[in-house]
Protein backbone atom coordinates (compact mmCIF):
# COMPACT_ATOMS: atom_id res chain seq x y z
CA UNK A 1 0.00 0.00 0.00
CA UNK A 2 2.75 2.39 1.04
CA UNK A 3 4.67 2.10 -3.07
CA UNK A 4 2.21 3.91 -4.69
CA UNK A 5 2.13 6.81 -2.12
CA UNK A 6 5.92 6.93 -2.99
CA UNK A 7 5.54 6.77 -6.43
CA UNK A 8 3.17 9.76 -6.64
CA UNK A 9 5.09 11.95 -4.47
CA UNK A 10 8.28 10.89 -6.48
CA UNK A 11 6.29 12.03 -9.67
CA UNK A 12 4.81 15.41 -8.04
CA UNK A 13 8.17 16.39 -6.76
CA UNK A 14 9.42 15.48 -10.34
CA UNK A 15 6.63 17.80 -12.08
CA UNK A 16 7.48 20.52 -8.85
CA UNK A 17 10.94 20.32 -9.51
CA UNK A 18 10.17 20.91 -13.40
CA UNK A 19 7.84 23.84 -12.66
CA UNK A 20 10.54 25.67 -10.16
CA UNK A 21 12.91 25.09 -13.05
CA UNK A 22 10.78 26.48 -15.78
CA UNK A 23 9.91 29.68 -13.16
CA UNK A 24 13.56 30.39 -12.44
CA UNK A 25 14.68 29.84 -16.05
CA UNK A 26 11.81 32.59 -16.53
CA UNK A 27 13.29 35.10 -13.85
CA UNK A 28 16.29 34.65 -14.96
CA UNK A 29 15.53 35.61 -18.72
CA UNK A 30 13.24 38.29 -17.49
CA UNK A 31 16.69 39.53 -15.29
CA UNK A 32 18.76 39.38 -18.43
CA UNK A 33 16.06 41.41 -20.65
CA UNK A 34 15.78 44.41 -17.71
CA UNK A 35 19.39 44.25 -17.42
CA UNK A 36 20.04 44.83 -21.28
CA UNK A 37 17.59 47.40 -21.04
CA UNK A 38 18.87 49.11 -17.96
CA UNK A 39 22.54 49.29 -19.64
CA UNK A 40 21.00 50.56 -22.81
CA UNK A 41 18.82 52.90 -21.32
CA UNK A 42 22.18 53.96 -19.42
CA UNK A 43 24.30 54.05 -22.52
CA UNK A 44 21.36 56.27 -24.15
CA UNK A 45 22.09 58.70 -21.14
CA UNK A 46 25.29 58.58 -21.58
CA UNK A 47 25.31 59.69 -24.88
CA UNK A 48 22.82 62.31 -24.58
CA UNK A 49 24.92 63.50 -21.31
CA UNK A 50 27.81 63.59 -23.53
CA UNK A 51 26.21 65.53 -26.20
CA UNK A 52 24.75 67.92 -23.73
CA UNK A 53 28.18 68.76 -22.41
CA UNK A 54 29.93 69.16 -25.87
CA UNK A 55 27.36 71.91 -26.63
CA UNK A 56 27.91 73.56 -23.35
CA UNK A 57 31.34 73.62 -23.69
CA UNK A 58 30.99 74.64 -27.67
CA UNK A 59 28.60 77.30 -26.23
CA UNK A 60 30.99 78.14 -23.38
CA UNK A 61 33.73 78.92 -25.80
CA UNK A 62 30.99 80.73 -27.94
CA UNK A 63 30.01 83.09 -25.27
CA UNK A 64 34.08 83.37 -24.24
CA UNK A 65 35.04 84.79 -27.69
CA UNK A 66 32.35 86.88 -27.86
CA UNK A 67 33.16 88.21 -24.39
CA UNK A 68 36.94 88.64 -25.92
CA UNK A 69 35.49 90.50 -28.75
CA UNK A 70 33.06 93.03 -27.17
CA UNK A 71 35.80 93.62 -24.19
CA UNK A 72 38.53 94.51 -27.70
CA UNK A 73 35.42 96.84 -29.29
CA UNK A 74 34.55 98.66 -26.34
CA UNK A 75 38.55 99.32 -25.04
CA UNK A 76 39.12 100.63 -28.56
CA UNK A 77 36.03 102.99 -28.69
CA UNK A 78 36.96 104.19 -25.16
CA UNK A 79 40.38 104.75 -26.62
CA UNK A 80 38.59 106.59 -29.60
CA UNK A 81 36.76 108.41 -27.24
CA UNK A 82 38.99 109.50 -24.85
CA UNK A 83 41.33 111.03 -28.25
CA UNK A 84 38.56 112.55 -29.07
CA UNK A 85 38.11 114.37 -26.39
CA UNK A 86 41.86 115.41 -26.01
CA UNK A 87 43.33 116.64 -22.37
CA UNK A 88 39.13 116.69 -20.87
CA UNK A 89 39.34 112.70 -21.52
CA UNK A 90 41.04 112.18 -18.37
CA UNK A 91 38.31 112.96 -16.39
CA UNK A 92 36.94 109.80 -18.06
CA UNK A 93 39.41 107.32 -15.75
CA UNK A 94 39.36 103.68 -16.76
CA UNK A 95 37.05 102.16 -19.11
CA UNK A 96 33.83 101.28 -17.43
CA UNK A 97 33.08 97.25 -16.22
CA UNK A 98 30.13 95.76 -17.76
CA UNK A 99 26.85 96.37 -16.35
CA UNK A 100 25.80 93.14 -13.75
CA UNK A 101 22.49 93.38 -14.68
CA UNK A 102 23.02 94.02 -18.22
CA UNK A 103 21.08 91.65 -20.69
CA UNK A 104 20.26 91.77 -24.29
CA UNK A 105 23.16 91.52 -27.34
CA UNK A 106 25.70 93.54 -26.72
CA UNK A 107 26.99 93.76 -30.59
CA UNK A 108 24.04 96.35 -31.74
CA UNK A 109 24.97 98.56 -28.78
CA UNK A 110 28.73 98.60 -29.75
CA UNK A 111 27.61 99.24 -33.41
CA UNK A 112 25.34 101.79 -32.31
CA UNK A 113 29.16 103.64 -30.70
CA UNK A 114 30.62 103.05 -33.71
CA UNK A 115 28.02 104.87 -35.72
CA UNK A 116 27.97 107.99 -33.11
CA UNK A 117 31.54 108.07 -32.79
CA UNK A 118 31.82 108.15 -36.71
CA UNK A 119 29.45 110.87 -37.33
CA UNK A 120 31.24 112.88 -34.72
CA UNK A 121 34.37 112.35 -36.07
CA UNK A 122 32.92 114.53 -38.99
CA UNK A 123 34.71 118.25 -38.26
CA UNK A 124 32.81 120.74 -38.78
CA UNK A 125 33.66 124.49 -40.21
CA UNK A 126 34.59 126.79 -37.58
CA UNK A 127 31.80 129.09 -36.60
CA UNK A 128 31.29 133.09 -37.26
CA UNK A 129 31.30 133.58 -33.45
CA UNK A 130 35.41 132.80 -34.23
CA UNK A 131 35.71 135.82 -37.46
CA UNK A 132 37.48 137.61 -34.87
CA UNK A 133 40.07 135.78 -33.96
CA UNK A 134 40.64 134.75 -37.83
CA UNK A 135 40.60 138.61 -38.00
CA UNK A 136 43.48 138.58 -35.50
CA UNK A 137 45.11 135.73 -37.31
CA UNK A 138 44.62 137.32 -40.42
CA UNK A 139 46.29 141.22 -39.05
CA UNK A 140 49.39 139.19 -37.12
CA UNK A 141 50.74 137.33 -40.16
CA UNK A 142 50.56 140.49 -42.36
CA UNK A 143 52.26 142.49 -39.78
CA UNK A 144 54.71 139.16 -38.96
CA UNK A 145 55.95 139.41 -42.52
CA UNK A 146 55.86 143.02 -43.35
CA UNK A 147 58.45 143.54 -40.28
CA UNK A 148 60.35 140.48 -42.19
CA UNK A 149 59.77 142.70 -44.93
CA UNK A 150 61.53 145.46 -43.62
CA UNK A 151 64.12 143.76 -42.37
CA UNK A 152 65.09 142.33 -45.25
CA UNK A 153 65.21 145.79 -46.99
CA UNK A 154 66.72 146.99 -44.20
CA UNK A 155 70.00 144.18 -44.83
CA UNK A 156 69.87 145.10 -48.44
CA UNK A 157 70.34 149.09 -47.90
CA UNK A 158 72.92 148.25 -45.88
CA UNK A 159 75.11 146.16 -48.08
CA UNK A 160 76.08 146.27 -50.97
CA UNK A 161 76.43 143.98 -54.14
CA UNK A 162 73.56 141.69 -55.27
CA UNK A 163 72.67 141.69 -51.29
CA UNK A 164 71.56 145.43 -52.52
CA UNK A 165 69.48 144.71 -55.35
CA UNK A 166 68.34 140.76 -53.49
CA UNK A 167 66.84 141.95 -50.26
CA UNK A 168 64.59 144.06 -51.24
CA UNK A 169 62.94 142.42 -53.71
CA UNK A 170 63.08 139.49 -51.33
CA UNK A 171 61.39 141.77 -48.34
CA UNK A 172 58.72 142.96 -50.63
CA UNK A 173 58.03 139.21 -51.68
CA UNK A 174 57.81 138.65 -47.67
CA UNK A 175 55.83 141.41 -47.28
CA UNK A 176 53.07 140.43 -50.25
CA UNK A 177 53.03 137.29 -48.64
CA UNK A 178 51.41 138.43 -45.23
CA UNK A 179 48.34 137.14 -45.88
CA UNK A 180 48.74 133.44 -46.47
CA UNK A 181 51.21 133.79 -43.06
CA UNK A 182 47.66 134.16 -40.93
CA UNK A 183 47.12 130.83 -42.45
CA UNK A 184 49.14 128.88 -40.16
CA UNK A 185 48.07 130.56 -36.44
CA UNK A 186 44.73 130.03 -38.11
CA UNK A 187 44.66 126.01 -38.97
CA UNK A 188 46.16 125.53 -35.46
CA UNK A 189 42.93 126.94 -34.05
CA UNK A 190 40.80 124.71 -36.21
CA UNK A 191 43.05 121.78 -35.15
CA UNK A 192 42.51 122.38 -31.24
CA UNK A 193 38.76 123.25 -32.12
CA UNK A 194 38.54 119.56 -33.89
CA UNK A 195 37.25 121.53 -37.14
CA UNK A 196 38.44 122.15 -40.10
CA UNK A 197 39.52 125.22 -42.22
CA UNK A 198 36.28 125.89 -44.35
CA UNK A 199 36.47 128.55 -47.33
CA UNK A 200 34.99 130.85 -45.00
CA UNK A 201 37.80 131.09 -41.94
CA UNK A 202 40.11 131.05 -45.20
CA UNK A 203 38.09 134.00 -46.60
CA UNK A 204 38.27 135.93 -43.58
CA UNK A 205 42.03 135.08 -42.62
CA UNK A 206 42.97 136.34 -46.23
CA UNK A 207 41.14 139.46 -46.69
CA UNK A 208 42.78 140.76 -43.18
CA UNK A 209 45.66 139.96 -43.77
CA UNK A 210 45.23 141.59 -46.98
CA UNK A 211 44.00 144.64 -45.86
CA UNK A 212 46.54 144.84 -43.27
CA UNK A 213 49.29 144.81 -45.89
CA UNK A 214 47.79 146.81 -48.17
CA UNK A 215 47.64 149.61 -45.55
CA UNK A 216 51.33 148.85 -44.39
CA UNK A 217 52.46 149.18 -47.68
CA UNK A 218 50.25 152.84 -48.03
CA UNK A 219 51.50 153.96 -44.69
CA UNK A 220 54.96 153.19 -45.20
CA UNK A 221 58.24 155.83 -45.16
CA UNK A 222 58.89 156.58 -48.81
Amino acid sequence: MNEPVASETYAAQIRRLAELTSRVAAQREEAHTWYAQQCAAADRAVAEATAQVRRAEAEAAEARELVERVDAEAAHLWQELRTRLGASARRLGDPPGPARDASGDPVPLLHGVRELLDRTRQPGELPGSLNPLLVLCGVGGAVVAYVLGVGARAVGTGSGGDLAVGMPVLGLVVTLLGPLVGLAPARLLADRRHAVLGPRPITVVLTAGLVTTVLLLALAPR
